[in-house]
């Protein structure tokens, strides 16, 4: 009976692509059809070089941004009973065949034990009842920042009732060992190494976004601060006059994220931030900029360092991990590693903007929040005026952790206008010897 879809995702090259194809001949009584999701910058894989089978195969092209949309409209339109799924370069095992795909009363997912090229297991879904995945949580809900932690997130967030799993049914087709590939894969395992939990004896911690214009990124952001392995107090987010979708984006997302929602006319980020500081009523407030995004273990590495802050720390920061975005992927550029600010002259003098910051609410809404400079009204470089007077009234603490992913593409406004940093500073030294 044929009763299977079989759906390829964003194979690598034309090679591992082939072989992933010809490890499912002992399924080909079962294969109804296949979906190819291409990646939109390949070119190795294309319609006309497509191998000769008894059932149609059809090319998606799909992006980081657009990934979980394709995935959702496709396994709606299915009228197969089963889906199977191979990622990258997987191929199936020998030892696997129609017998092996079988699913018990009740159960609905097969998932598989993965050992990626970089040594790193990760739970795969391998074969999964297509009625069962139309009714659950939806991938474009996920919102993962790259599209090769999306069946392995869902797979973390389902009834471990649900699932079946089986070891040894992949096999690699391609080592892929990129730095790129390498940390993708550990932001995955954190996800699904971690059972979500409410912390306790830990200070109360919230997080704080102000969006402008990020429809290509904010899903992003905001999802990674839902999917948490401890959960934040509050997700305050506050929509600055987007003249784009994001703002629609948010609203959609209001309920489904948890969020604590404000929509203001576009007057800057600094006024932004200020307009959603008098609802934070959590011990200590982290910022995230909306094109940027969090680890899933974020709180819980953060609130384990707050527990030993002493009370005169007014702000806790750390480490950035960066990444490039390049067309519609993202790559791996590094760790920017922190350093102990000792002085006003280290502060002003730091290579790349400090953070993650952890504000402690109180010092916070003592100073009266961000304030707003003369310099284009507070538009630009808000993260470093408030720094600076915080500064000068509590010190700050330096840890060595990293949880905070840092997005660098063409649309950032420091981006934009990393060329008024001198004048910048000159008026806030001018506002600083008054």
């Amino acid at each position: 009976m044929k009763d299977i879809t079989v759906i390829i995702m964003w194979p690598s090259d034309r090679v591992a692509f082939h072989k992933s194809l010809q490890s499912l001949h002992r399924l080909n009584a079962r294969i109804t059809s296949i979906v190819v999701m291409i990646d939109s910058n390949s070119t190795s894989i294309k319609e006309s070089n497509m191998p000769s089978y008894s059932f149609p195969i059809t090319l998606i092209t799909v992006n980081d941004v657009n990934a979980g949309e394709c995935i959702d409209q496709t396994i709606n339109q299915l009228a197969s009973s089963y889906v199977l799924f191979l990622q990258d370069s997987m191929c199936l095992s020998p030892n696997v065949n129609s017998e092996f795909i079988q699913l018990p009363d009740a159960v609905f997912v097969l998932a598989t034990n993965y050992v990626t090229p970089n040594n790193i297991p990760i739970q795969m879904p391998l074969f999964v009842c297509t009625a069962y995945m139309q009714q659950q949580t939806k991938f474009s809900v996920i919102s993962t920042p790259f599209k090769e932690g999306l069946l392995p997130i869902w797979l973390s967030l389902l009834e471990e009732t649900h699932k079946i799993s089986k070891k040894d049914c992949l096999k690699q087709a391609r080592r892929n060992r990129s730095a790129t590939s390498l940390e993708k894969e550990r932001f995955v395992q954190k996800h699904q190494s971690n059972a979500i939990t409410s912390s306790t004896n830990k200070p109360s911690l919230s997080v704080m976004l102000a969006n402008y214009n990020m429809q290509g990124y904010v899903a992003n952001a905001v999802a990674s601060c839902h999917w948490q392995t401890e959960p934040f107090e509050q997700i305050l987010v506050i929509d600055d006059g987007s003249t784009d979708r994001s703002y629609q984006q948010l609203l959609r997302w209001e309920k489904q994220y948890k969020i604590q929602l404000l929509h203001k006319k576009n007057e800057g980020k600094a006024k932004a931030l200020n307009k959603l500081l008098p609802y934070v009523s959590s011990e200590f407030i982290l910022e995230l900029d909306a094109d940027d995004w969090l680890d899933p273990d974020a709180v819980s590495i953060i609130t384990t360092y707050l527990m030993t802050l002493p009370q005169e720390i007014g702000v806790l920061y750390g480490n950035f991990r960066r990444w490039k975005q390049r067309d519609n992927n993202l790559l791996y550029k590094g760790i920017s590693q922190g350093k102990t600010i000792k002085d006003i002259h280290d502060l002003m003098a730091y290579r790349f903007p400090l953070g993650p910051r952890i504000y402690r609410t109180s010092m916070l809404k003592k100073q009266g929040g961000f304030p707003i400079i003369e310099y284009e009204e507070g538009r630009l470089y808000e993260d470093v005026a408030v720094l600076k007077q915080l500064f000068t009234t509590s010190p700050f603490r330096y840890q060595d952790f990293t949880i905070y992913n840092v997005r660098e593409h063409p649309e950032s406004i420091t981006k934009k206008e990393n060329g008024k940093w001198k004048e910048f500073l000159r008026t806030l030294n001018k506002k600083s010897n008054r």
